[in-house]
């Protein structure tokens, strides 16, 4: 197939992710000015959204190239430019312990949050997507990690539907603990950043509370996302050497994803200086609109009747892993 042949069967897929995207994007900045604030991410109104526009269009062959297109390829650029939000000189002042803290932390995480959704009868792919959403920074780790291990459309737009709506309750509820707890601002960041998924949503927790507890939360949050690649590498690796022999799995070859080369580079050159904090700018918020095109391609490739017979299992897992991190986190929280 030539390449004006595959960009033209792309197309009306494509164009029904833009319309959802946009759609969901106009919900989110319609939350901020009827409400004052954002309830519901737009990655998670976009997921929503095209889940309900696939319910009613039904499965389309037309539509299915573009809609792969931005579920796969749209996701993994995306993935590389978040390389580019690595500051990895703001990281110095954070200090040893609390790195080498964050390196245990991010390991329990993710193992326990293995195991939990092991115990609730996950699949595999599944429970790896939201011990790593949970470990190191919700969607993003999602994305990065699924086709790593060839992980199904439908059970990442779960992961991710499930670890951004829990990243939305933690924002509401971490402050709420601050003073039962009796930490000190600088504790309070150290749990918000290790426990809040996106960056954002990080800032949305700490930030109200003061400025010290803000700046911590975002070093803690910095150090956790520097991790995404080291992660995605350990868990392929680890899935290659257990899965690969498992019918039906699309194992990924040889070699370190593209996506996750591309997502160091963008790092190093972050930290070297030679991409400027106006480019690096740039780039995240390419990343954040590639993602929200991305997001609302795997809501369009998911049937709702393969998601509910997973749902009720995936919500106790992605809650009881959120627990998990809360405990963590307060543990994290009183070391350092």
């Amino acid at each position: 197939m030539t390449f004006a042949a595959r960009w033209t069967a792309r197309a009306p897929g494509l164009a029904l992710v833009i319309l959802v995207a946009v759609a969901a994007h106009a919900l989110g900045a319609w939350e901020v000015r009827s409400l004052g604030r954002m309830l519901v991410d737009p990655l998670v109104l976009a997921i929503l959204l095209g889940m309900l526009v696939r319910a009613v269009l039904g499965a389309r062959d037309r539509l299915e190239d573009g809609i792969g297109f931005a579920a796969k390829d749209v996701l993994e650029v995306a993935v590389v430019l978040l390389g580019a939000s690595v500051n990895l000189a703001m990281l110095r002042s954070a200090g040893v312990p609390l790195a080498l803290g964050l390196l245990g932390f991010v390991a329990l995480a993710l193992v326990g949050g293995i195991v939990i959704g092991r115990a609730f009868g996950l699949t595999p792919s599944l429970s790896v997507l939201i011990a790593a959403g949970n470990a190191i920074c919700g969607n993003s780790a999602i994305a990065a990690v699924a086709p790593s291990i060839g992980a199904r459309r439908e059970d990442t737009a779960s992961a991710v539907a499930f670890t951004a709506l829990l990243g939305m309750v933690a924002v509401l509820a971490l402050p709420l603990l601050m003073q039962p707890l009796g930490l000190s601002h600088e504790q309070f960041g150290v749990l918000a950043g290790s426990t809040v998924y996106a960056v954002p949503q990080v800032l949305a927790a700490a930030y109200p509370v003061s400025d010290a507890a803000g700046e911590m939360a975002t070093l803690v949050k910095l150090t956790r996302v520097l991790l995404l690649g080291p992660m995605v590498l350990i868990i392929a690796a680890w899935w290659r050497r257990t899965h690969a022999d498992a019918s039906g799995l699309k194992m990924p070859r040889v070699g370190l994803p593209w996506f996750i080369v591309g997502f160091a580079l963008l790092a190093l050159l972050r930290a070297t200086g030679v991409l400027s904090v106006a480019n690096a700018e740039l780039a995240a918020d390419g990343a954040h609109r590639l993602t929200l095109a991305a997001m609302a391609g795997l809501g369009l490739s998911v049937d709702l009747h393969d998601v509910r017979r997973v749902g009720l299992r995936a919500a106790l897992t992605a809650s009881a892993g959120l627990l998990l991190l809360v405990l963590l986190g307060l543990g994290l929280a009183r070391l350092v």
